[in-house]
């Protein structure tokens, strides 16, 4: 009985990967075992990029949100505090937005909690 193999899906496997590593440089993007793990490193590093991206950004917005409080006299753990024993509930991005494109609107935010 002959060898049975495979060779349309490994084929197509190894295509899908060389695929992925198209504009690598050297044997990076056209050695397939080169290809395969530097292309798992890649998508290792991609994963955690958009996790720390999330964390950058919350970062960003406290940043603002702390230099338009301290504008008006009060600090950023403060305000968010007595945000929340008032009940308003807005997040950090939307407050960060008010406070660079919408300072009047962010001062009477403030006035109101204070």
């Amino acid at each position: 009985m002959p060898r049975s193999v495979n060779a349309v899906a490994s084929r197509a496997r190894r295509k899908k990967i060389l695929k992925q590593a198209k504009g690598f440089y050297g044997k990076r993007k056209n050695v397939y075992t080169v290809a395969k793990n530097v292309l798992e490193k890649g998508l290792g590093y991609k994963f955690v990029g958009r996790k720390n991206k999330k964390r950058d950004y919350r970062a960003l917005w406290i940043v603002r949100i702390n230099a338009a409080c301290h504008e008006e006299g009060i600090s950023y753990s403060q305000f968010m505090g007595k945000l929340a024993a008032k009940g308003i509930d807005l997040n950090r991005k939307v407050l960060a937005d008010l406070a660079m494109n919408e300072p009047e609107s962010f001062k009477k935010l403030v006035a109101e909690v204070k």
